[in-house]
């Protein structure tokens, strides 16, 4: 695998493994500690199942000042950490190394406060997505970052990765959704960064924390935002005889003013596993497929969608069909968030996470199915058309390690194209080990320096998911502690 490379493990951390679990069990508790092989074994990977590393020990704290006893601890020893939520990664983000322990918050996972007046809810980190809106809709708000992952997925990952979903064109993604967070810093330090305003004094310190992969400190509790629902919401179907034909509408329909709540895509392959999976309702006789959700009156939901029908016809939509009910509306999107299931069903598959700007989709569509051809692979492609968020679902045997290698490639060369025409390697995934080593084609070398600085900053000894986002060449020096500014227990 090209993007695996690890620094090689401290083998004097890993001797000592039943010692620091009996110190950290000293500091809060032992029940709270798993060090044998098959409890460990359930944390060697994240979502992105190519890539295994068993953890020295993992840690599930149930408070911030639990997380701070642990990390001062990890900090005074030099001992490295992976935090994890529910390890839903897509791109290494959560792999751990076999010298590093895996701070996991998944039982940190309480409402603490919800203010329906001010519109806020302070949560703890290791609550499920889902969750937050499931408590705010007892009185008709939810929360408006939903990923596909939002069932199982934590705060802590959104937090982290910067999470969107279906529905960002609108609301937004993750750092549009936090108002504050309550975070430990590798020494053990608590700091509360932003609040339940709308806007906090001096710098903008909350932008750094939020898409930042675990590398500055652990987000234990967040303020969030929470909306009103609309009075009503409702999605179309525009089926097409080309991807070309659907981006150029995707653009079209934004270029003409309007800001549907989502519009997501997927081609031929995707269409035919998602229906036989959900019987969502999807025309098995388009290439390409847009789904558009409009929210409002029921008046303005008809206007929306009529006009939204009136821009797609010059592209030919072979298909157009408006939801007509909530039952029909909730098939359409059951299809489409169990989009990433449904072909996990008949094929493994890599997920790339890039975006472009929506005047290259026509472009950019051609360009991923040519690429994965060149490879003699399959591509399955689902994504958030809406904000030019690609997910392309590469689709390769496991078993095949030369296909594995393909795929990454593939995966490689697409990304390059993202950026080649505008955009960027991530999305909403994170970098992680993924994209790691592809950092430099986003960034220069400076670029890169100042952002190394900043995880200095706030983690002087790198000891926070540190063989992370940037490349090893250019931080090597850094994970071994001998990197400017650096101090490391001996």
């Amino acid at each position: 695998m090209t993007f695996v490379r690890l620094p090689e493990p401290d083998q004097g951390v890993i001797g000592r493994r039943a010692i620091i679990a009996d110190d950290i069990a000293r500091l809060i508790g032992g029940p709270q500690i798993i060090i044998d092989e098959d409890g460990r074994r359930a944390f060697e990977t994240d979502a992105l199942t190519a890539y295994r590393r068993m953890p020295l020990l993992v840690v599930l704290p149930r408070t911030t000042d639990e997380v701070s006893k642990v990390l001062r601890y990890c900090s005074d020893n030099a001992i490295k950490v992976i935090p994890r939520g529910a390890g839903t990664s897509l791109c290494g983000g959560a792999l751990p190394a076999e010298d590093a322990i895996v701070l996991c918050v998944s039982k940190m996972n309480r409402v603490l406060e919800i203010d329906f007046a001010n519109r806020f809810a302070r949560v703890e980190s290791g609550i499920t997505n889902l969750a937050i809106s499931a408590r705010a809709g007892q009185q008709g708000f939810f929360y408006a970052p939903d990923p596909s992952s939002q069932l199982a997925c934590t705060l802590a990952g959104n937090l982290a990765m910067n999470s969107g979903g279906a529905h960002c064109l609108k609301y937004g993604v993750t750092t549009h959704n936090v108002l504050g967070v309550k975070m430990v810093l590798m020494d053990g330090t608590i700091v509360d960064i932003g609040g339940a305003h709308l806007d906090a004094p001096g710098y903008d310190l909350l932008s750094y924390m939020i898409g930042s992969e675990g590398q500055l400190g652990v987000i234990t509790e967040a303020t969030v935002r929470i909306l009103k629902a609309a009075e009503g919401a409702r999605p179309m179907l525009l089926g097409f005889a080309s991807p070309e034909q659907a981006g150029a509408c995707v653009a079209a329909i934004i270029g003409a003013g309007i800001v549907p709540v989502a519009i997501e895509y997927m081609d031929r392959p995707a269409i035919e596993v998602c229906e036989a999976y959900a019987a969502a309702g999807y025309p098995l006789d388009v290439e390409a497929l847009l789904i558009v959700e409009v929210e409002g009156s029921e008046t303005e939901i008809n206007v929306l969608l009529n006009r939204i029908a009136e821009i797609a016809h010059p592209f030919g939509p072979k298909s157009v069909v408006i939801s007509s009910d909530a039952g029909q509306s909730a098939r359409i999107w059951a299809g489409r968030k169990a989009a990433f299931g449904a072909v996990g069903r008949i094929s493994d598959y890599y997920c790339m996470d890039g975006t472009i700007p929506l005047g290259q989709l026509p472009r950019v569509l051609t360009r991923i199915g040519e690429i994965c051809a060149g490879y003699g692979l399959k591509v399955a492609n689902i994504f958030h058309a809406g904000d030019g968020n690609l997910h392309p679902l590469i689709l390769y045997d496991a078993n095949k390690p030369e296909e594995a290698a393909k795929a990454e490639q593939a995966g490689a060369d697409i990304l390059r194209l993202c950026v080649e025409v505008g955009g960027c390697l991530t999305g909403e995934h994170g970098v992680g080990i993924e994209k790691r080593d592809l950092m430099t084609v986003q960034f220069s070398s400076v670029d890169l320096a100042v952002q190394m600085r900043i995880k200095t900053v706030f983690d002087p000894g790198w000891l926070l998911n540190a063989a992370k986002v940037f490349p090893l060449d250019a931080s090597g020096a850094h994970i071994a502690g001998h990197g400017p500014g650096q101090s490391r227990a001996a």
